[in-house]
């Protein structure tokens, strides 16, 4: 049997989600010994702007998705084979434990577990690491300018960018902040080669031996020219350079602390059971 309590009042009661005791709340629906109350509707359900018939609706078609499953629910209850009820509750049972170990241990690593990892450790991981760390993709640390067609100062382009003097990369700079141009300069970063292939119009069937042959290029098509500057490379199937894996390896070395402080965790509780006699086992 089920009950449906759907006055306009609930949809002010939705928007302010006022509670109390069980004896002061409102009930939305009944199905058998299982209420639910007003405040347990979603507030999420009516918006401002909504029309009155639209915010009914809302609120309606929730409840009643809430009746149809409480009222599968009892049901079920109702017709399950006491073996079927028994393994329900062990499921809910292992549940519960599950939930409460990943909220205490969640908990535990939070308050008490190191999370500082040094840059000595990071290389010492690294170095001792080397073949598990192998590329699968081409990377460049690169310079990558993108310039339009007949723009003042694009032979001043030309000569500055291929130079590796200091000044020269600031008048570069300069130049390509003051057009509003697309100026990357990847010096310290590696990115995947096909990141910069995505950015200009040239396709290679062999990146490997592209790289191997050019350090810098200038690329064009009906609206842009493209000027690059291949810094440095590092091909796929060899190891990865250190700074493009950096934050790979300190979630490894957390990820590995993480284990050693939950297993240390579980064991000392279970010693702790042992010596009090609070763990006896038959």
């Amino acid at each position: 049997m089920i009950r449906l309590i759907i006055p306009a009042l609930i949809l002010i009661a939705v928007s302010c989600h006022s509670t109390g005791t069980d004896e002061d709340r409102r009930v939305a629906a009944r199905a058998g010994d299982r209420i639910l109350y007003v405040d347990q509707v979603p507030s999420g359900l009516v918006s401002q702007g909504m029309s009155k018939e639209d915010s009914t609706s809302a609120v309606q078609s929730y409840i009643r998705q809430w009746a149809r499953k409480e009222l599968l629910a009892l049901r079920a209850e109702e017709n399950l084979t006491p073996e079927y009820k028994a393994e329900v509750n062990r499921q809910l049972n292992e549940m519960r434990n599950n939930l409460l170990i990943y909220q205490y241990q969640h908990q535990m690593i939070i308050q008490k577990m190191d999370t500082t990892v040094t840059d000595s450790e990071l290389q010492n991981y690294y170095v001792s690491n080397l073949s598990t760390f192998t590329l699968t993709s081409n990377l460049v640390r690169v310079l990558f300018i993108k310039a339009p067609q007949g723009m003042p100062e694009l032979e001043r382009i030309r000569k500055l960018y291929r130079s590796q003097d200091a000044a020269d990369m600031q008048e570069l700079e300069d130049i390509c902040t003051r057009f509003g141009l697309r100026f990357d300069d990847y010096n310290d970063e590696w990115i995947p080669f096909t990141q910069l292939l995505m950015e200009v119009p040239f396709e290679s069937a062999d990146q490997e031996q592209w790289l191997a042959r050019n350090s810098a290029v200038e690329l064009k098509d009906d609206r842009f020219f493209y000027f690059i500057v291949i810094r440095e490379y590092r091909l796929r199937n060899s190891v990865a350079p250190f700074e493009y894996i950096r934050g790979q390896v300190r979630t490894i070395i957390l990820n590995n602390r993480r284990n050693d402080f939950l297993q240390k965790l579980e064991d000392g509780i279970y010693n702790e059971a042992v010596s009090n006699n609070t763990l006896k086992i038959f």
